[in-house]
């Protein structure tokens, strides 16, 4: 059962029996034709923009934060709302490495 869904015998064999013609290369996997429209970029290129936007979160914070300590602004509630959010986009960046270092650690440790 998964996801409360009986599965039958034939029907997984069937899977297998497909992912085994993919797997194979009797059958090929065409592009979506919905995805025309989007860039695919290397997996460096969006990592380096969300480090990027990130830093941008962070400093943008620091502005107001500056702004409200020296008396130019009144925004407190703004001001420590964008910190919340820098911060909250910061923690799911370190997870996010976190979990990349783990992966990248385990692929290492796989005997060959």
């Amino acid at each position: 059962m998964v996801n409360g869904t009986v599965i039958s015998a034939n029907s997984l064999m069937e899977t297998f029996s497909l992912q085994r013609e993919v797997a194979k290369g009797a059958i090929s996997i065409k592009s979506n034709s919905m995805d025309n429209d989007i860039d695919m970029g290397s997996f460096t290129d969006l990592m380096k923009q969300k480090v990027a936007s990130v830093n941008e979160a962070q400093n943008y914070s620091s502005n107001l934060m500056k702004a409200v300590d020296s008396g130019r602004s009144d925004d407190l509630v703004g001001a420590m709302v964008a910190s919340q959010k820098a911060s909250l986009s910061f923690s799911a960046m370190i997870q996010i490495r976190n979990r990349l270092v783990q992966a990248f650690d385990d692929v290492i440790k796989m005997p060959i």
